[in-house]
């Protein structure tokens, strides 16, 4: 699957949105890929992370014993891809603000691979990366289905992208006149 593929599915499921977006980290985007759109069909979440499941068998060394979400974003696009590598599928919540595994157990040395919905800046996986580390678990990669930073965002492990797009963000005391012209809207899961 490439990236314009990945891409014509959130156009098709008006996923694909423009105007004047505050990403979940904080910095502005001309273009917001809503893939809440997108998971709410589930013959194209089905597609898009069989064929992420894939390219993790692909570029993972060794057996996976679990998929780890970082919620909120990140548990559609984690159970079905966990659901196609026949593993569990988990999920980090945050608690006071940070990420926390608080309805499951994990053996240490568990094998696990994070599975997020779209990378700007890796912050998300980072953290989850940091919980389940602390646990004993044995981080192999994570995988995403877009990565906005087109492979330059470090989260410490490998980064597995279903596609790479790179869309300009902003700082939001460094704005564009025409994206500053345009009232902000948020979308992201963030503060939830």
């Amino acid at each position: 699957m490439t990236t314009e593929d990945v891409l014509d599915i959130f156009r098709k499921a008006g996923a694909y949105l423009e105007g004047h977006f505050i990403l979940t980290s904080g910095r502005r985007s001309k273009v917001f890929l809503q893939k809440a759109r997108v998971f709410m069909h589930a013959d194209a979440t089905e597609t898009l992370c069989r064929a992420l499941a894939e390219r993790i068998r692909q570029e993972v060394d060794g057996p996976v014993d679990y998929v780890v979400g970082p919620a909120v974003g990140g548990l559609i696009p984690a159970y079905e891809t966990s659901r196609h590598l026949k593993v569990p599928a988990i999920w980090v919540e945050r608690e006071n603000g940070t990420f926390r595994l608080r309805r499951f157990e994990i053996e240490p040395g568990a094998r696990v691979v994070i599975v997020e919905d779209i990378v700007t800046t890796g912050l998300s996986i980072r953290e989850t990366i940091t919980c389940m580390e602390a646990l004993g678990a044995r981080v192999l990669a994570a995988a995403c289905i877009v990565d906005r930073s087109a492979g330059k965002v470090d989260v410490g492990v490998p980064l597995i992208a279903l596609a790479q797009y790179e869309v300009a963000s902003y700082d939001p005391a460094d704005l564009p006149p025409e994206l500053a012209a345009i009232p902000p809207v948020k979308p992201g899961s963030r503060s939830l």
